[in-house]
């Protein structure tokens, strides 16, 4: 596994909390440009330092389809309802799976020291989902019909997908040599 940069990773961080902020913000705003804009931004940086750029966008598709098949699943079941963003009601809105794009740049660089850590992989989607999917509620992006079991529910979510989207990207890893 080849080490990154701290700059790269510093870099990798700021723009995924940036990208995130954006999402949510076009979520909460019901302005769809916000988050695209943000994606590409992000996901044109992150393909740039890429040492094989086509299997990062490969991964990034990949995981942009997971997260909006499990959004529209959350939809479904009723404990989470984007406020503005759903292209067909029940499904899941576009900044949502923007938002999974611009998580997926994360996979390969400041998250790749879970890879070899899957418990940890899966304490940590288990805890931080949870709270982003909180703030982003208080922000105004979303609705979390009852809060308490919604973000029970998506810990245990994302306690599976986080290790399983790990695995996905350390086969798809277009930052190794």
């Amino acid at each position: 596994m080849p080490d990154i940069d701290r700059t790269a990773l510093i870099a990798n961080v700021a723009l995924f909390q940036a990208g995130w902020f954006a999402c949510v913000m076009a979520g909460a705003h019901g302005q769809a440009w916000i988050a695209l804009s943000g994606l590409a931004a992000v996901l044109a940086w992150h393909l740039f330092r890429a040492r094989q750029p086509q299997r990062e966008l490969i991964l990034t598709a990949i995981v942009a389809l997971v997260g909006a098949i499990y959004e529209t699943l959350l939809a479904q079941t009723g404990w989470m309802r984007p406020t503005t963003g759903e292209w067909v009601p029940g499904m899941a809105a576009y900044w949502l799976v923007c938002l999974w794009a611009v998580f997926a740049t994360t996979l390969n660089v400041s998250l790749r020291w879970l890879r070899a850590r899957l418990l940890v992989a899966a304490a940590f989607g288990a805890i931080g989902a949870p709270l982003a999917y909180y703030a982003g509620s208080r922000l105004g992006a979303l609705e979390l019909a009852v809060p308490e079991p919604a973000l029970a529910s998506i810990a245990i979510g994302w306690a599976v997908l986080t290790p399983a989207l790990l695995m996905v990207a350390g086969r798809l890893d277009g930052y190794s040599t």
